[in-house]
C-alpha cells in the first residue's frame, strides 16, 4: 500500500467526521449571550504546525463545534515553520481583541524558549492562557509493518547494534525528541534521532519505513491506530488510556524518569481583556464537555482538562522550569 495515499486516506476521513459532526449533531446549547457586543465576527486560531499532526487535531475538535456555543465561525490557519515559532510570534503580534487565538502545546511553549536562541515570543509574558484542552501522554510508535512487536524488542535491538535504530520526531528539541534523551541518557535505549518539520511528515516516512520508530503525541497516531497502520509500542503517562488501554507504559516496564505528558491549549495575545478572556474561557470548556468532542480526544489517547485560566497559567509556569532543565541535558539548540 502507498504510504503517502494511506495517510491521506485517514486524515480525509478524520476531516470528513469532524465535518459531519458540526453539519449534522445537534447543537448542545443556545449560543451564549455576547459580551459587549464579543463576538460579532468569525474567531481564527492559528495552529503553529502543518495539518496532521496533533496540534491540527486539538484544535478542529473544538472548532467543529465552538459555533455552537459563540455564533460565529471559528477559522482553523496551519501556519507551520520553526518548530510553531513562527505561528506563535503571529498571535503574539496580532490584536489583542479575542479574534486571533493560538493553540500551543508544552514544546511550542515550555521547550522552544530554551531551545531557540530567539524563539520570537516570551511564553509567559507574550500570552494570556484561556484553557487547557487536553494531557496527553507521548506515544512510541512503529509501522504495523515493522519487525520491531514490542518495547522491549526495540530496547534489545538498540543495545546489540547501537545507533542503528532511527527514531522520527515532529523536530529537534520539541518534547518528543526530550524524550528520546531520557531513553537514551537514562535508560540505555539509544536511537539515532530524526527530526522532521511535524508530525504529519514523519508519519509518511514511518509508513514508508525510511525510519524504524517514531515518537509523538498520541493525538498524532490514535486514527492510525484505531486503523491498524501504525504499532504503539509504550506511553509515557502513568495510566492507560483511550485507544492505548492495552499498551504498557514506560513506568509499569521499570524505566526511569518517564512520566510525560503533553497537552494543547489556547492562548490569546497579551493585553486581551479579561471579559473576553473570560468569555473564550467559558465558550470552549463548554464545548470540550459536549459528549461528542470529549469522546473524540478520549479516542484519541488522551483526557479532557478544560482549566480556568488560572489553572493554565500555573501548569505553564511548572511546565517551562521543568522543561528548561532538560533542554539543557540534552545540549539542543537551534539558531
Amino acid at each position: 500500500m502507498n504510504p503517502t495515499a494511506s495517510l491521506k486516506r485517514v486524515l480525509a476521513a478524520t476531516f470528513v467526521g469532524l465535518a459531519a459532526l458540526a453539519a449534522l449533531a445537534p447543537a448542545a446549547a443556545e449560543p451564549l449571550a455576547k459580551r459587549n457586543g464579543f463576538p460579532d465576527q468569525p474567531i481564527r486560531f492559528i495552529s503553529p504546525f502543518p495539518p496532521g499532526g496533533g496540534n491540527d487535531a486539538s484544535t478542529r475538535w473544538v472548532t467543529a463545534r465552538l459555533t455552537d456555543a459563540t455564533g460565529q465561525p471559528s477559522v482553523v490557519e496551519n501556519r507551520g515553520g520553526a518548530g510553531g515559532n513562527i505561528g506563535a510570534r503571529a498571535v503574539a503580534e496580532a490584536k489583542p481583541d479575542g479574534y486571533t487565538l493560538l493553540t500551543g502545546q508544552v514544546s511550542l511553549l515550555a521547550v522552544n524558549p530554551s531551545l531557540y536562541k530567539s524563539p520570537g515570543f516570551d511564553p509567559l509574558k507574550s500570552f494570556v492562557p484561556i484553557t487547557q484542552i487536553n494531557a496527553a501522554p507521548i506515544a512510541i510508535v512503529v509501522a504495523a509493518t515493522s519487525p520491531i512487536k514490542s518495547f522491549a524488542d526495540l530496547a534489545a535491538r538498540t543495545k546489540s547494534d547501537p545507533g542503528k535504530i532511527t527514531f522520527a520526531t515532529p523536530g529537534n528539541g520539541t518534547l518528543s525528541h526530550l524524550v528520546g534523551v531520557v531513553l537514551a541518557k537514562e535508560n540505555g535505549v539509544s536511537m539515532t534521532h530524526v527530526p522532521y518539520k511535524g508530525a504529519g511528515p514523519a508519519l509518511n516516512d514511518l509508513l514508508g519505513q525510511q525510519v524504524d520508530v517514531m515518537i509523538t503525541s498520541t493525538s498524532s497516531v490514535g486514527s492510525m491506530i484505531q486503523a491498524g497502520q501504525i504499532r504503539a509500542l509504550a506511553v509515557t503517562s502513568p495510566r492507560r488510556i483511550g485507544v492505548f488501554a492495552k499498551v504498557p507504559t514506560l513506568e509499569e516496564m521499570g524505566l526511569r524518569d518517564t512520566h510525560f505528558e503533553d497537552w494543547y491549549g489556547f492562548f490569546a495575545p497579551a493585553g486581551t481583556s479579561p471579559e473576553r478572556v473570560a468569555y473564550l474561557n467559558e465558550t470552549i470548556v463548554r464545548t470540550l464537555r459536549t459528549p461528542e468532542v470529549t469522546r473524540m480526544i478520549v479516542e484519541g489517547g488522551s483526557e479532557v482538562v478544560a482549566s480556568t485560566p488560572e489553572a493554565f497559567a500555573a501548569q505553564l509556569r511548572q511546565d517551562v522550569e521543568r522543561w528548561s532543565k532538560l533542554v539543557k541535558l540534552s545540549g539542543a539548540k537551534v539558531d
